[in-house]
């Protein structure tokens, strides 16, 4: 079964085909274009770019991995929630609508965030745990949630918040941050790339109580560092560590109340290479997305698909 994946996040327009016979994903996606100096993108500016640019990655995707495709993918709202809703994502969902009724072929809706796990699960070789309870982290520029995942006959996963943000998120707090020392929008990799050449590691004071937390302090502390001329790499490690010791204190939290459940991470801020290895040191059953698949893609979507179209024609 080939599966056509789309998703238009409010940062990253992305397709993506998935051979279910071979396991191949083969992705193609594009960071919307944030200008210099912003913290974020606005909801018409997202449509905008989604549109101009979706058209041209699908025919990139299929003029290297085309075939006859058997159902579509796409992400059709931020979370499994009542009320849950981005305008960015019509774009997608559009898309995907008229593929279907074209090609006369299926077409699956799920949410961004189920997306999200599914691409982890894929990434890292876990994707027997479609039929089982674990723990999911999904840490962006939009979302910072812990969840406990079981499966679900009708939507693959079913969904809880256990613990989440309670002002900014993590992502957030890593692009202001940046934006204060001159990285351009998102500053996910500028700020890793500077935390690796401090020479020091914090033990910051953090707020987690009850499975959430606050990262508003963050912003606060980091500040005040520019202004009384902390470098630029100590400005970075210090909020790496931060976030760090703030997912820690998470799961910390998630383990003592659910057990020695497994745990996936995912997410674009989940993708930094300091964080990954604190959690791994700590936590044996954690496994972490690959990069290409942590931060917002498509692939997600269609192997949620691929899914679906096998559970319908059994």
């Amino acid at each position: 079964m080939l599966t056509l994946g789309i998703d238009t996040s409010n940062y990253t327009t992305s397709v993506c085909l998935y051979n279910s016979g071979s396991g191949e994903m083969h992705q193609k996606k594009l960071l919307l274009p944030v200008k210099e100096g912003e913290k974020g993108l606005r909801q018409s500016d997202a449509v905008f770019h989604h549109t101009s640019r979706l058209h041209p990655l699908m025919t990139e995707l299929f003029d290297e991995h085309g075939g006859e495709i058997d159902a579509i993918g796409v992400s059709q709202k931020p979370r499994d929630s009542e009320g849950s809703y981005m305008p960015c994502f019509l774009v997608g969902v559009n898309a995907a609508s008229c593929i279907a009724a074209a090609l006369k072929k299926p077409l699956y809706c799920f949410s961004h965030q189920a997306g999200h796990i599914a691409a982890a699960l894929y990434s890292c070789g876990r994707t027997e745990l479609k039929n089982e309870k674990f723990i999911a982290f999904h840490v962006s520029g939009g979302t910072s949630e812990m969840l406990l995942v079981s499966p679900d006959s009708e939507r693959t996963f079913d969904i809880k918040i256990i613990g989440e943000t309670l002002d900014l998120n993590c992502g957030q707090a890593v692009d202001r941050a940046g934006v204060m020392m001159g990285l351009s929008f998102p500053c996910g990799k500028g700020l890793e790339k500077l935390a690796l050449n401090c020479d020091k590691t914090y033990n910051p004071k953090i707020c987690v109580k009850d499975g959430n937390c606050s990262l508003s302090g963050l912003e606060n502390q980091c500040k005040k560092m520019l202004d009384s001329g902390e470098n630029h790499e100590n400005i970075a490690r210090y909020c790496i560590d931060f976030v760090a010791k703030t997912v820690e204190k998470m799961t910390e939290y998630a383990v003592k109340k659910y057990g020695n459940l497994p745990i996936i991470y995912a997410g674009g801020v989940m993708s930094n290479s300091i964080i990954r290895e604190r959690i791994m040191s700590l936590y044996k059953n954690a496994s972490f997305a690959h990069s290409d698949f942590s931060c917002d893609n498509a692939a997600g979507v269609a192997y949620l698909a691929s899914l679906k179209g096998v559970e319908n024609n059994a």
